[in-house]
């Protein structure tokens, strides 16, 4: 167990690096979750900086997944992990996930997990993780609306897992599909807010904006 845990927490430290604070803060001073739409992630970094700053939050977001899913899940420290590889491997992703949403560093009010769940999944499960993708381009093309796109291919997901790998051994299949499963609950949760501006028709699409020209998030 002692294992299990310090790649956990490990996982969830990465995750929990702020980076659109940070990057934020370094460029204009400014804390993100109190403009734009109060999210701490690379599509309101975009809103407020442009596309130049939000790409470079939004990679490091997505490695922050991929280090934790490939990287801090086979160290090891102690006994050997009383779970599978792609269990742990699974694990460390969501601890990641977990800590980008809930961030250690900064009050633990962060992003929602995207780029971060995308990151931890693409090196585990990539034929699945690259046609939620097309799914995710595709809705956003079509409504350019991040929050509808980002919960579509989440919701998409899960059913992408089950076709694509389904061919691995029945332990590893299973674990991949109810991960996603309580991956894509997580974010339709960490999205609820904006389930209820799109309800009274108020979210925003994608686009610039002047700092607090838009509610923030709470």
């Amino acid at each position: 167990m002692i294992t299990l845990l310090v790649v956990l927490l490990l996982s969830y430290l990465l995750g929990s690096i702020p980076t659109s604070l940070l990057v934020v803060r370094i460029i204009s001073g400014l804390d993100i979750r109190e403009h734009g739409s109060g999210n701490a992630g690379a599509t309101n970094v975009y809103r407020l900086l442009g596309i130049g700053p939000a790409v470079v939050v939004g990679l490091i977001d997505v490695g922050k997944g991929v280090l934790a899913a490939l990287v801090v899940s086979h160290l090891q420290v102690g006994a050997p992990a009383p779970v599978s590889t792609v269990l742990l491997q699974l694990l460390a992703g969501g601890a990641a996930v977990i800590g980008h949403v809930w961030t250690v560093f900064a009050g633990f009010r962060g992003g929602k997990g995207i780029a971060t769940a995308v990151g931890a999944l693409a090196g585990i499960m990539p034929v699945a993780v690259a046609t939620t993708a097309l799914v995710w381009l595709i809705l956003l093309l079509s409504v350019r609306i991040m929050s509808v796109a980002s919960m579509g291919a989440a919701i998409v997901l899960p059913v992408s897992v089950w076709i694509w790998e389904s061919g691995q051994e029945g332990a590893a299949a299973r674990e991949m599909i109810w991960f996603t499963v309580g991956l894509a609950a997580l974010i339709l949760i960490t999205h609820r807010r904006n389930i209820g501006r799109l309800l009274r028709g108020k979210e925003n699409r994608l686009g610039r904006v002047t700092p607090n020209t838009e509610e923030p998030v709470r």
